[in-house]
């Protein structure tokens, strides 16, 4: 199926969206999710996906899903129609079925000049050795194929209350049913928080609320179990800034120019 962005991430734990993404990932119906460059069809230019769903999954994708990122992985038309821009080559579709049919994570490996050009592109799958860095230049590295288990994209939403006081500043206690002599939610401080499946929440709750609300509890009766599928986080690569001294340098190379074309023209 191609589908767009929306329904890796659209709509919180217990909603319509969810509760699909949930079914066909505890289903283990998943097998790849390939995201393809922008400007690919003729009236959108927004990314697309192309989910891959079976019931016959080979034993070595039981319980895990694999992403693969083929957004950078085209190349400019000769002619645009209308809102189709790119395209992949014949080697780029080979590239992502051979990531698929072969089930690797993998790394595309940048090469770059002296000069800061590209001058070429790896895929290095898992294991293989990264191509040397070319003289002067360097080689960067990004996620193309990752592969996790179903359960990683999972997560229960949790309702964090906080007691009610009153004008004294005491808490309010329930005063009939099941809520008699317990303290009562005060709604303008509700909160929610998103727990992996992996994690514990109570070991959670200790670690992120407790300490910034000593007095809050976890309604567990409002915990829902919700799935979403953050693609582009998982192959986000951080880039620190330049060094401080390098920006004040090029700031000051800036300053002088155009200290120099003031003085020209008041000369």
């Amino acid at each position: 199926m191609v589908l767009n962005g929306s329904p890796l991430f659209t709509g919180g734990a217990g909603s319509g969206e969810s509760e699909i993404r949930r079914y066909v990932l505890e289903s283990d119906l998943v097998e790849a999710i390939v995201a393809l460059p922008t400007d690919m069809f003729y009236n959108t230019g927004i990314s697309t996906y192309v989910w891959v769903i079976s019931n016959r999954k080979p034993e070595a994708r039981r319980g895990k899903v694999q992403l693969i990122d083929a957004s950078s992985m085209w190349r400019k038309m000769r002619k645009s129609l209308g809102s189709k821009r790119k395209e992949m080559s014949d080697a780029q579709i080979a590239t992502v079925t051979k990531l698929f049919g072969g089930f690797n994570e993998a790394q595309l490996a940048i090469s770059f000049d002296a000069d800061g050009r590209e001058i070429a592109r790896d895929v290095v799958i898992e294991g293989e050795p990264v191509p040397p860095a070319p003289e002067g230049g360097k080689v960067k590295l990004a996620p193309l194929s990752r592969i996790f288990p179903n359960s990683a994209f999972g997560y229960r939403t949790i309702t964090v209350e906080r007691p009610l006081r009153d004008d004294a500043g005491e808490i309010v206690l329930g005063q009939r049913g099941k809520a008699k002599g317990k303290p009562q939610a005060d709604s303008a401080l509700r909160d929610t928080e998103n727990v992996p499946l992996s994690e514990d929440v109570e070991t959670y709750f200790a670690r992120e609320v407790l300490p910034h609300a000593d007095d809050a509890w976890i309604d567990h009766d409002k915990t829902k179990v919700g799935y979403e599928i953050p693609f582009t986080r998982h192959f986000y690569v951080f880039e620190p800034p330049r060094p401080l001294a390098e920006i004040d340098a090029d700031l000051e190379a800036v300053t002088d120019r155009i200290k120099g074309m003031l003085e020209g023209l008041a000369a």
